[in-house]
């Protein structure tokens, strides 16, 4: 969890970081966002009156207009209202979004899709987010968020992420699912520097734990990184064969922590599958604000929703 306190030109003036607690609840969740913003703003000497808006970005389906968190299955949140909540608390415009929304249309506006006309964001993490800036816009249904990538379909494999459906792209890509096929290997003797790293433990076994493992000669785990990627990379095919992106960002801790590898893999597995009259309209690169991608979308976003303020917006430096 990370907040970030900007001026009125999206300079970003202080940072805190947090572990996110998935136990801990909607609503003392949502108290934790708001006790983050208030030190931000003893941080930088501010007060409540001080604040022209407040972007959050939240994993799973959010109710954008009402600012409600839908599901966050990680966190195991059901209909938070974050929106109301923050509203009441701060007096202040609050926006809503999805935390890979927030983090596509950060990197649309200031990182590696400036300039787009349609980009599409996939961050591998715990479970793997998607997001889709199209013509300056959010990408959004009715009511819901959308682009929900790690619940779509992509093979044929029996492990779930979060609903009954078997083979889908989180189930088999996510770090948590790779960390667990990681973790089996180390059990068994085929990974010994990532056992003498992190053990068999799925909490000591982290995105940059598995690229040092690889990095030192486990090339067991390298496969493993490498048939995930493959499986983003078909689901980037099946993306680009709908919305013809001209930008696919990838983000997250895993990317971030092997880049090259993942990249590599990808590259190959949606050169060869992509439809030939495709293969040109589109490029696929790493994001660049790291940590900074969902903090600065999602404070870009409430100056793009409210034109008051939005006039004031220029890039940070």
């Amino acid at each position: 969890m990370q907040g970030v306190i900007c001026d009125s030109d999206l300079r970003p003036l202080a940072r805190i970081r947090k572990k996110t607690r998935g136990t801990e609840g909607a609503k003392s969740g949502v108290d934790r966002i708001g006790d983050i913003i208030e030190k931000l703003l003893a941080g930088v000497e501010a007060d409540h009156s001080q604040i022209a808006g407040i972007g959050i970005g939240c994993p799973g389906p959010v109710e954008w207009e009402k600012g409600i968190v839908r599901i966050a299955v990680n966190l195991g949140w059901k209909n938070a209202a974050i929106g109301d909540t923050l509203r009441e608390r701060f007096n202040c415009p609050v926006s809503v979004l999805n935390d890979v929304d927030a983090g596509v249309y950060g990197e649309y506006c200031f990182g590696a899709a400036t300039g787009a006309r349609c980009a599409v964001g996939i961050f591998p993490g715990t479970g793997i987010g998607g997001g889709c800036v199209y013509e300056g816009k959010i990408l959004r249904g009715k009511l819901l968020t959308c682009m929900e990538v790690g619940h779509i379909r992509i093979g044929g494999g029996s492990r779930t992420s979060g609903t009954e459906m078997t083979g889908t792209l989180e189930s088999e890509s996510s770090r948590l699912t790779i960390a667990a096929e990681c973790a089996k290997l180390a059990y068994r003797g085929e990974a010994p520097q990532l056992l003498e790293l992190a053990g068999t433990d799925l909490t000591r076994i982290r995105s940059k734990t598995i690229a040092e493992a690889i990095t030192k000669g486990d090339k067991a785990v390298e496969k493993v990184v490498a048939r995930a990627a493959q499986q983003v990379g078909i689901a980037i095919v099946n993306i680009i064969h709908l919305l013809c992106p001209d930008k696919i960002v990838l983000g997250g801790g895993v990317v971030e922590a092997m880049p090259k590898l993942i990249m590599s893999e990808i590259d190959k597995t949606v050169k060869k599958f992509v439809l030939d009259c495709y293969a040109d309209q589109f490029k696929i690169e790493v994001a660049k604000l790291g940590d900074d991608a969902g903090s600065l979308g999602a404070a870009a976003w409430v100056a793009h929703q409210y034109p008051e303020f939005e006039t004031e917006v220029q890039s940070p430096s």
